[in-house]
């Protein structure tokens, strides 16, 4: 029921579109990061949605710089934004921007990560699930025993939750180990050189859980390089890990996450809050979805 009437929500806002023409909105965004396909697909889906409506949408790109973001978002406060989606780098760092945006009437939706301060709703990803289905599945896929390694990323909310999920899954097979722990700061070129220091340290390595799949993308080069049987999975679902999964390569799993619907429901949220909305929900989680080689076909974002 709850999650019907959060999609009815949504879709609600987006089909009463017509209402804006007397009134143009602009919508800013402000990203972590734009050299992600995720959020690259993001922002292609916010300006479509966006279209349909008539709305002015303007985009930044903070690149993991939590003063470029407060100063990204002092910029569009000062073009008047109405709506403030924002995907923080620091989600505590953040927290003097979303007051000011608040304190200019402007309607702020925290996207993918949450902000600290008075932000109106918060769409994500169940991160913490993430974590642990794609844990829980390299556990299982290693028969239960083995040496673990886990490719860390930059300490915001979702990664750590991902994080905190794959140590509760692979708490359960008490025959499995956590020998490494290392940050691959979701970039491929950085983990491929951490990977590949990984398996030098650990001969005996048999599995890798990465915290997301740029990341991911450099350990399956090292682990490739190496010619050693070591599984990979991985939180997001990129196609090209898709790829790589449906190619039986060590990429055994991705926990997919879809950047599609957090924005639109993000924007639904926030249409909805514009125009009066009383109670809405304090945060809108987004499912996730486990893809192997048996479903990797045909799945995309």
């Amino acid at each position: 029921m709850r999650k019907a009437l959060l999609a009815a929500t949504a879709l609600l806002a987006l089909a009463s579109a017509p209402a804006l023409a007397q009134e143009k909105l602009k919508i800013g965004m402000s990203f972590q990061e734009m050299n992600n396909p995720f959020f690259v697909l993001m922002q292609k889906t916010l300006q479509e949605e966006a279209a349909k409506i008539g709305a002015e949408v303007v985009v930044t790109d903070a690149a993991h710089d939590v003063a470029k973001q407060i100063s990204d978002v002092e910029d569009m406060l000062q073009q008047k934004i109405d709506i403030l989606l924002l995907n923080p780098t620091d989600s505590a760092g953040v927290e003097g921007a979303v007051k000011a945006a608040k304190d200019k009437g402007v309607v702020v939706v925290a996207v993918d990560a949450n902000a600290s301060g008075p932000v109106d709703t918060f769409v994500g990803s169940k991160n913490r699930d993430a974590g642990y289905m794609s844990c829980k599945y390299l556990g299982e896929a290693l028969g239960g025993k083995g040496e673990v390694a886990i490719l860390d990323g930059i300490a915001v909310l979702p990664i750590l939750q991902r994080v905190e999920g794959c140590k509760a899954a692979l708490s359960e097979f008490k025959d499995i180990k956590i020998v490494d722990t290392q940050n691959g700061r979701q970039d491929r070129s950085v983990a491929l050189g951490v990977t590949e220091n990984m398996i030098q340290s650990y001969p005996n390595l048999a599995g890798i859980f990465s915290v997301n799949d740029g990341g991911a993308m450099g350990a399956l080069a090292a682990i490739q390089e190496s010619g050693k049987d070591i599984k990979l999975t991985s939180v997001d679902g990129a196609p090209e890990v898709v790829k790589a999964i449906s190619e039986g390569t060590p990429f055994i799993e991705t926990t997919a996450q879809f950047p599609r619907d957090q924005v639109r429901v993000a924007l639904g949220m926030a249409l909805a809050i514009k125009w009066g909305a009383q109670v809405v929900p304090k945060e809108v989680p987004i499912d996730v979805r486990v893809v192997d080689k048996n479903n990797a076909e045909g799945f995309g974002w």
